[in-house]
């Protein structure tokens, strides 16, 4: 057992790429006084066949700024999420979150706790048209500069700047954008993963080259066309009615096909009893055209009052006839989809009913006939389809989702329809406990999706939706109706589709979110003065974490800093008068209380926990510190202390 400071920063990807290569090429290392380094002279002749003299042309997408953007998705953060209960639904059990703050910052903290577990990425990033804004991550200039130079920053420090066609660098600091938060987004998905990217006309190349690069071209599994909106005569020479989606898979050694072409409308029954209880299934008629004779799938079949049926239903004998009995209406031998044998196996999923036609199901009125159907799973077809869907999407257009909104009585324009975000969820097969996450989730039109779709099939699939809180504009409907921001309207479009989603569909699915937010560390930046020495200023920095900091604040920090999710079912106990945290049941412990002493640790003893952390200063002192770390190491051998 050791006893460790715990980091809380996010991983150094430089440093992690470094030791990569170091595996790999060893003779590429070299020292600097920065640490290690890669000699990249040896680096390229070692990935060469030829003796390397010098910079080659090469087919690849150059800009301004492309260095820095690397440089901006390899550089580690120290700010952290902070969890805020009072925005939240169902916090101590929900398993989705919706995260406010700079997106790049998020993926760079969600790095270990989510790497490869995400299933799906869908993004609707501003389309660069010239009149939208886009983030500038030039970190190394200050509030005041930034705030002279746009007028665009937000009390969180967020920079947004518009990026007019006019500008010298229009295409260049789009990309720039772009580049960092898409290499980070390739590390969270799973190794069958897929991303979605909703995009106009004025970018679909560039994205098409910068993603190429990121995900590697062989991973490119096509773009969808998609009607945006209805016509109009805007433009001066093609009306802007169409948008695209680009998709690329993590791996496409393991990415599942697509599928689609099912009428989902059809599947408008629910099983209400037996292991398929509450799934959705439609009723198939069982016989079909013979062309060759099959006695083995020429059969009667009782009927509720004692008649028999025999395909293709047309005629009802009262009694069993010749098994090659021909209708004398159709004048052909027709058979049952089944054998004999499948139909005694499979007799659970026949219904025998009665209806009008031989062509219509539960019609009313008329006179009626036996028919014989089997129940057709929808989840069964889902599985097995290897239909493709169309390249063309023309049936969630923007409009829709204007609709959507004002029903639940939020005003909010330009949104992407939820059906388009539940449409690709089910091209790509996303699943049970899968996780969908959208970047720029702007009204949460993805995480309405979820829901819906949960509550369609009875599934738990789990969102992380991620926004940067703008400003609304003070002449906007919205902002007029109480939302001063996006995530305002993000979350509250949340609460109210699953208000009505449950309403309606009376389904037992999560429709809760946590709710975080984006802020600086937990940690103190302590610098020491000569004078402090002298003067007994020490005691100030004895407990280095922040004065408005709670104690769920520090375990968010911990659950992020060792790479474990932040749904994790968490218990609050109350041990010797202190508040602990139980994580995943004896995963890890947690307490941030004064007064940690060997009785505590005792206790604490008692659940074996696989983790435990408590606070520096919640010892009385270094000796204190050591006693119990050897209590536990007595009776817990299998436990890791930390400090924070």
């Amino acid at each position: 057992m050791t006893s460790d400071k715990l980091d809380l920063s996010t991983p150094d990807l430089v440093n992690q790429n470094i030791e990569k290569i170091a595996a790999l090429f060893p003779n590429c290392v070299t020292e600097t006084a920065e640490g290690k380094a890669i000699d990249f002279d040896l680096l390229k002749q070692e990935l060469n066949h030829e003796i390397v003299e010098g910079a080659k042309e090469r087919y690849r997408l150059e800009w301004p700024g492309k260095k820095e953007a690397i440089v901006t998705a390899n550089l580690p953060t120290t700010k952290t999420l902070r969890p805020v209960r009072e925005d939240s639904v169902d916090f101590d059990t929900t398993e989705n979150m919706y995260i406010e703050g700079d997106n790049l910052e998020v993926l760079k903290i969600l790095q270990e706790s989510y790497l490869g577990k995400i299933k799906m990425i869908y993004i609707d990033p501003p389309y660069n048209t010239g009149k939208d804004f886009v983030y500038k991550d030039n970190f190394t200039q200050d509030s005041k500069e930034y705030k002279e130079e746009t007028d665009q920053i937000d009390k969180y420090g967020n920079r947004l700047v518009a990026n007019p066609e006019s500008a010298g660098r229009y295409h260049s600091d789009w990309l720039t954008m772009m580049y960092p938060r898409l290499k980070l987004a390739r590390n969270l998905l799973t190794d069958d993963g897929v991303i979605f990217i909703s995009i106009g006309e004025q970018e679909v190349h560039n994205l098409r080259k910068v993603s190429d690069e990121i995900f590697g071209s062989v991973n490119f599994i096509g773009g969808a066309g998609r009607i945006s909106k209805k016509a109009n005569n805007k433009g001066d020479y093609w009306a802007p009615n169409f948008d695209h989606v680009l998709t690329y898979c993590k791996n496409r050694e393991f990415c599942t096909p697509f599928f689609g072409g099912i009428n989902y409308d059809a599947y408008n029954l629910i099983e209400e009893e037996g292991s398929r209880k509450g799934e959705m299934y439609q009723l198939v008629r069982l016989y079909m055209t013979s062309l060759d004779p099959r006695p083995n799938q020429r059969y009667f079949i009782e009927c509720p009052d004692g008649s028999f049926v025999i395909p293709p239903g047309e005629v009802f004998p009262n009694q069993k006839l010749d098994a090659a009995f021909i209708s004398p209406k159709s004048k052909k031998d027709k058979v049952w989809r089944w054998s004999y044998k499948s139909y005694l196996e499979k007799k659970d999923e026949i219904v025998v009913k009665k209806v009008r036609s031989s062509n219509l199901v539960n019609e009313e009125g008329g006179e009626t006939f036996w028919n014989v159907f089997t129940k057709t799973f929808l989840n069964d077809v889902i599985e097995k389809s290897s239909a493709t869907p169309n390249n063309f999407i023309e049936n969630h257009i923007n409009q829709s989702s204007s609709h959507e909104l004002k029903k639940l009585g939020i005003p909010f324009d330009f949104a992407k329809p939820s059906s388009l975000i539940k449409f690709l969820m089910e091209t790509c097969r996303v699943s049970e406990n899968d996780i969908v996450l959208d970047f720029f989730s702007g009204s949460a039109s993805s995480a309405h999706a979820v829901l819906d779709k949960n509550a369609e099939d009875k599934k738990s699939r789990k969102f992380i939706m991620v926004q940067l809180p703008e400003i609304n504009n003070p002449d906007s409907d919205e902002y007029k109706a109480g939302y001063k921001n996006i995530c305002e309207i993000g979350k509250e479009r949340i609460r109210r589709a699953a208000t009505k989603i449950k309403e309606e569909t009376k389904a037992d699915i999560d429709y809760g979110f946590k709710v975080f937010k984006v802020d600086s560390s937990n940690m103190q930046d302590v610098y020491y003065k000569p004078q402090d020495y002298n003067q007994g200023q020490l005691d100030v920095f004895a407990d280095n974490i922040k004065e408005d900091r709670t104690s769920e604040d520090l375990l968010t920090q911990i659950l992020l800093d060792w790479g474990l999710p932040l749904t994790l079912k968490t218990e609050t106990l109350t041990i010797q008068g202190k508040e602990v945290f139980k994580v995943d049941a004896n995963y890890l412990m947690a307490c941030f209380a004064e007064g940690v002493d060997e009785a505590f640790a005792k206790e604490i003893a008692t659940y074996q926990p696989l983790r435990v952390v408590f606070k520096d200063s919640g010892f009385k002192d270094d000796t204190a510190k050591e006693n119990v770390k050897q209590l536990l190491k007595q009776l817990s051998p299998n436990t890791e202390m930390k400090v924070i």
